[in-house]
């Protein structure tokens, strides 16, 4: 077994809250915590670069990428609303033309029959 695997099944076997203090004593010292906080940073940076390099990419074989579908999906979220609303306007003047048709549709609809029994 190597040594990075043998201190890797060590800490495995130590349980969640002795590997909780042994993570707060390791950062706890001024030069594991800078390192650290360092390398994080680098990693963030590298996958904001690799991020733009693969927007890039993508744009040169027109291929959508996660931005141009979120700003797509925000759209047609927008379309949805405006559908909705369009909607609920269409059923209102619907609902308020109704009970003019019947009552206008009634009397067209006796005279249709005398006309029709004549």
């Amino acid at each position: 077994m190597t040594e990075d695997a043998h201190i890797l099944k060590h800490l495995y076997d130590l349980g969640e809250k002795q590997l909780g203090r042994f993570a707060e004593e390791l950062l706890s010292n001024p030069r594991v915590a800078e390192a650290f906080s360092r390398a994080l940073t680098k990693a963030l940076e590298t996958k904001g670069r690799v991020d733009r390099n693969i927007q890039t990419v993508l744009g040169l074989l027109n291929l959508p990428s996660r931005a141009d579908l979120n700003r797509l999906v925000t759209k047609l979220e927008a379309i949805q609303g405006s559908l909705v609303n369009l909607n609920l306007k269409v059923d209102r003047v619907l609902s308020a033309r109704a009970p003019r048709q019947r009552r206008a549709g009634g009397k067209s609809a006796g005279t249709s029959a005398e006309s029709a029994g004549d």
